[in-house]
């Protein structure tokens, strides 16, 4: 079987710690340097699909909509939502980053099929947590696909988004009738609870890491 070799690196804000992508001739890795496991790869992502398909099929009708991604990763996500919505809505994607974005627009964008291209995408380079402070009531819906969820890997930082004030913050950003959407590695209650206490209606969603059937269980929150 073939190596995965090194393609690129990138620091992580705030972390003093780097992104490594491999690739093994169509397969993708992130790995963060001096761990064993993966961020991401790119022959499982359907999770990352669902988040994407869940939440858009709630705004389905919405004129116009407009989404905020939150982490771009590989572009599953963003290809996904794109393929769920109309040539009217505009997707945008905040990355922490810049090398992901860059990544995304060379060798690894073929793996999720270049979503960059699509005259719908934006990218936003930052923390997603700025949009949500700075734009209230301007998202259709809001996907957070941010560090591994709740239970945040990469960044002590990704915590506030999965805070209350983080979740307030996130359902202030939304236009009557949105939608949030959180992917996690995992099922965590008292983030179901948290949802809750903020006054929003939570469905957890069990989803597969491959496809319907296969792969690891992954969790993606619904709220509303």
């Amino acid at each position: 079987m073939a190596r995965f070799n090194l393609i690129g690196t990138a620091s992580i804000p705030g972390k003093g710690s780097e992104l490594r992508l491999l690739q093994r001739n169509d397969e993708f890795s992130i790995k963060i340097a001096g761990s064993t496991g993966e961020l991401m790869n790119s022959r499982l992502h359907g999770s990352e699909d669902a988040l994407a398909t869940l939440a858009c099929e709630r705004i389905a009708g919405i004129a116009a909509p407009r989404v905020l991604i939150g982490g771009l990763g590989m572009g599953f996500t963003l290809a996904a939502a794109l393929k769920s919505l109309g040539e009217d809505a505009e997707v945008t994607v905040a990355e922490l980053v810049p090398e992901v974005e860059e990544w995304n627009h060379g060798p690894l964008g073929a793996a999720s099929g270049y979503p960059l291209k699509d005259p719908r995408a934006r990218v936003h380079i930052g923390d997603v947590g700025e949009l949500l402070r700075q734009q209230p009531g301007a998202w259709d819906a809001i996907l957070l696909d941010v560090d591994n969820g709740p239970e945040g890997l990469t960044r002590r930082e990704n915590d506030w988004i999965y805070s209350t004030a983080g979740v307030l913050a996130a359902q202030a950003a939304l236009r009557p009738d949105g939608v949030l959407a959180y992917w996690s590695a995992s099922l965590d209650p008292s983030f179901t609870e948290r949802l809750r206490k903020t006054g929003l209606t939570v469905d957890p969603v069990t989803v597969r890491a491959h496809r319907p059937g296969k792969g690891a269980r992954h969790v993606i929150w619904l709220a509303w």
